[in-house]
């Protein structure tokens, strides 16, 4: 029998994996956005599907492995983690004290206005992340939980993914609709075409062994499959978005590598919910899932509020990037030294 640490290898290997062929997949929906003429924020929604394919990947095979815990562990701890991990690094990365030059006017600052927000410690984003995506994120959650929590009808049901493939389609509607411009002619090459299937291949390789190494570490070290989601997936799958952003951040397009991990999660709070919804997933421990899923809630809710509402200019200044992080920090120590103690 595979050791925990070559099962965590495996894991490491198939999460890069599945991402990779995720980055494939980016390309093309990239540039549907340009024929559409969507935004960078708009945009956002629908190419929040490439990005969150790995977790469509992983639920999907955890629904088929009949291990679903550790697809909603995955989706519950990424949607928590991934927005104040993403919006420290694209901080960090803006620094800088030059920024590539945007492809579009609307996705970049200039060098005057970038100088002067590094001299204030502070990180500019459009306003249309809190009103394009943060909100609409919101209330997707609101529905989940509606859908979720009430006793009579409680855990995931087969109608239930039904509905949520629904709340997405009116999402990226919303999306659309708000943030059109004049599209772009594009076209696709056959070389194109053949990396994007080698990306496919390389997305579901990667998510069935993701789930399969999970599925072994949890069983060797003796924890259950919703606590391997939630800590041991979650975070290794957030990883590679992490490079992701440091690079879009670094171009000079600060809002979309912000930006982008709200239309990541709606994707995985509505299709990646979608497979687990048709396996009928009931809740096991109750206090850990609303305490999830409050936090899926506070954390977007707090970068709406930072962006809109906390400096004259929108955006994030070093105190507002602090108080999101210590969000994480306040989740594991209810969840750890409180949930799980109680248990």
């Amino acid at each position: 029998m595979m050791s925990t640490w070559l099962w965590g290898a495996v894991l490491i290997a198939a999460v890069w994996a599945a991402h990779w062929g995720a980055e494939q997949l980016g390309e093309p929906l990239g540039k549907l956005r340009s024929r559409w003429g969507l935004t960078q924020v708009a945009g956002a929604a629908l190419v929040g599907i490439a990005a969150a394919s790995p977790e469509i990947g992983i639920n999907a095979t955890s629904a088929l492995k009949r291990v679903a815990d550790i697809g909603l562990g995955t989706m519950l701890g990424s949607n928590i983690i991934a927005i104040p991990m993403v919006v420290t690094t694209a901080y960090i990365a803006s620094r800088q004290p030059q920024l590539g030059k945007p492809n579009q006017a609307e996705a970049g600052e200039d060098q005057e206005a970038h100088t002067r927000h590094r001299q204030q410690r502070f990180m500019r984003i459009e306003r249309d992340a809190v009103t394009v995506q943060a909100i609409p994120y919101i209330a997707i959650v609101a529905v989940v939980a509606l859908l979720a929590l009430p006793a009579p009808w409680r855990g995931l049901q087969p109608i239930d993914g039904w509905i949520m493939l629904a709340v997405y389609g009116a999402y990226l509607a919303q999306a659309i609709f708000r943030g059109r411009q004049p599209g772009q002619a594009t076209q696709w090459s056959q070389e194109e075409i053949a990396i994007a299937i080698a990306g496919i291949l390389a997305l579901a390789i990667g998510a069935y062994s993701t789930v399969t190494a999970t599925e072994n570490i949890v069983a060797a070290i003796g924890i259950s499959e919703i606590i391997g989601g939630l800590f041991i997936t979650a975070p290794m799958a957030m990883l590679p978005e992490l490079f992701a952003t440091w690079s879009i951040t670094r171009s000079g397009q600060i809002t979309a590598a912000t930006a982008s991990v709200i239309g990541d999660h709606a994707v995985t709070m509505t299709v990646a919910f979608f497979p687990l919804a048709l396996a009928t997933v009931s809740i096991s421990n109750l206090p850990l899932f609303i305490t999830n899923l409050v936090f899926v809630a506070l954390v977007p809710t707090a970068y709406a509020v930072f962006i809109h509402w906390g400096t004259p200019e929108h955006g994030f200044a070093l105190w507002q990037v602090l108080a999101l992080d210590s969000l994480v920090l306040i989740y594991l120590v209810i969840v750890l030294w409180g949930v799980l103690n109680g248990i």
